[in-house]
């Protein structure tokens, strides 16, 4: 299934963080935006909700500390008793490096994992860049068509984008679609879980 976006590129970050902010006081939902380097401020100009990556990473850890406590009890202390100098078989100080090595692994895992299902990354279709210039030196606002099918609203974008300093308003389409942020409220101030906006 082919999936359309609209397209603004900039080539400054002031500029882009003032466009992303005229373009929400008109009403209008920013699908995703990318850009060469993180931009400070942009999360809270789209309105977007705090990302839940780092609470995963938590889950993940503490998966990691149970199961490595787990382990190194079990095997020194039921399956393979074994005294080592003279220590005892459950020897809790001695667990600290491997459990806090596992630790760092299954959250470090975990997370990767937990990005690539909700960016809907897969080793097994190739990669669809929206823009390579957006690795280099443009900043890109897309605009889903789908959630802006009327071509009014789509032409009343590209006229703020255009207002707003974009040097480029383009269209293209894309195999697999963008999945939408989740955003803290519309302009409205209600709340919305799901990433769809609508004009107002």
């Amino acid at each position: 299934m082919k999936h359309k976006y609209l397209l603004g590129s900039y080539d400054d970050d002031d500029v882009l963080l003032h466009a992303v902010g005229k373009i929400r006081k008109e009403g209008y939902r920013i699908h995703e935006a990318y850009t060469p380097f993180p931009v400070h401020g942009l999360d809270h100009a789209m309105g977007l909700q705090e990302t839940r990556l780092h609470v995963m990473g938590f889950i993940f850890g503490a998966i990691g500390t149970l199961f490595a406590l787990f382990a190194m009890t079990y095997i020194g202390a039921v399956d393979w008793p074994v005294i080592v100098g003279g220590k005892p078989f459950f020897n809790f100080p001695a667990f600290g490096p491997i459990t806090f090595e596992l630790t760092v692994l299954f959250a470090s895992v975990g997370m990767v994992i937990v990005f690539y299902i909700r960016n809907n990354f897969s080793i097994f279709r190739d990669a669809e860049i929206i823009d390579p210039r957006i690795t280099d030196d443009r900043f890109v606002l897309a605009f889903c068509t789908k959630q802006y099918p009327d071509k009014a609203d789509q032409e009343a974008i590209a006229k703020i984008l255009n207002e707003t300093g974009a040097v480029e308003i383009r269209e293209t389409v894309l195999e697999n679609e963008i999945l939408p942020n989740l955003y803290v409220s519309d302009e409205d101030g209600h709340h919305d879980d799901h990433g769809h906006g609508h004009h107002h």
